[in-house]
């Protein structure tokens, strides 16, 4: 039986929304989708006009659209920004080499620069050997601390001073539910925010904070938006897949799973002493790395830590 959009009441629907339940016509859907996406900009006061934005890009669906979303926005509502692409290369042969491939295609479909920078140059060290040195057990704890510390230093070279990521509601939900999982309360706030920031980092935002990945998939498939989608070799083992298959098994019962996690994160807040940074007027109090100059509340940054471990041979 044919269904028709229930938005235009005049197409022939295509699609369910996983959000809503909706079935509409690839127009509707474009239209709601984009829509969407620029109430969150404007709601939340994300960008002031001549701001210079880094997309952190891999080359995946999310970041690539992104990317695409954020020039058309831009476009479209004239937000007066200046975009770059911003990848990071962690030195996976057969993987991130594969997907540069295509960040640096978008460079040229989207006609917004691209700046590279590699765990090899910041560091010393690519993830293929950091893997070879630690094994896949603790791989992802390595890769995730310097990616973060690689996007600000790349941030700063482009002299930009914002950075918007490809994270989706249901990265969010994932990340909500680790943390809650770890017993790490201190941390669901911060997970759940929108736009974070210190007063050493570039403020950074997730513009497709309510978004279901879903819906970006059906947005780069009916757009035929060129990206990457092979999955990262060394995280097979990951925390994060686990927290993932749990949200999947809960979203096939109850759709608005992912977006009541991501309200019950917001919502929280703590009543016992945890160590956190105090926020000073939306801002986070930190000091910076004695060796390196990042931020750190130590010492000594997380990277710095990671990277003695694997200078001096002990990794584990």
């Amino acid at each position: 039986m044919v269904r028709i959009c229930v938005l235009c009441s005049t197409d022939r629907a295509v699609l369910k929304r996983p959000k809503t339940g909706q079935q509409i016509c690839r127009a509707c859907f474009f239209a709601v989708f984009e829509h969407e996406i620029h109430n969150t900009i404007v709601d939340n006061a994300l960008f002031k006009r001549g701001d210079k934005v880094a997309i952190a890009a891999s080359g995946g669906k999310d970041s690539t659209v992104l990317a695409h979303i954020m020039k058309t926005l831009n476009d479209r509502h004239d937000y007066g920004l200046d975009l770059f692409l911003l990848s990071v290369d962690e030195g996976i042969t057969g993987y991130r080499d594969d997907s540069l491939e295509t960040v640096k295609r978008n460079e040229q479909q989207y006609q917004i620069p691209l700046k590279i920078v590699s765990y090899e140059q910041l560091y010393g060290w690519s993830m293929d050997a950091i893997v070879k040195e630690v094994g896949l057990k603790n791989n992802c704890t390595f890769c995730g601390v310097f990616r973060r510390q690689a996007l600000d230093r790349g941030a700063v070279l482009l002299d930009v001073n914002h950075i918007v990521t490809g994270h989706n509601a249901d990265d969010i939900a994932e990340t909500v539910l680790m943390n809650i999982l770890r017993g790490d309360f201190s941390r669901l706030q911060r997970c759940t925010a929108i736009r974070t920031a210190t007063d050493e980092t570039i403020p950074r935002s997730k513009p497709f904070k309510y978004t279901y990945e879903k819906e970006i998939v059906m947005y780069a498939y009916f757009k035929k938006l060129d990206y990457f989608s092979t999955e990262c070799i060394y995280s097979p083992n990951a925390y994060r897949g686990y927290a993932r298959a749990f949200l999947k098994d809960l979203e096939s019962v109850r759709p608005s799973a992912i977006m009541d996690i991501i309200h019950s994160g917001e919502a929280y807040e703590t009543k016992v002493d945890v160590k956190v940074n105090v926020p000073v007027e939306g801002r986070v109090v930190v000091g910076t790395c004695e060796r390196c100059g990042y931020m750190a509340s130590n010492k000594l940054c997380k990277a710095c830590v990671l990277l003695e471990g694997l200078n001096r041979g002990l990794p584990k």
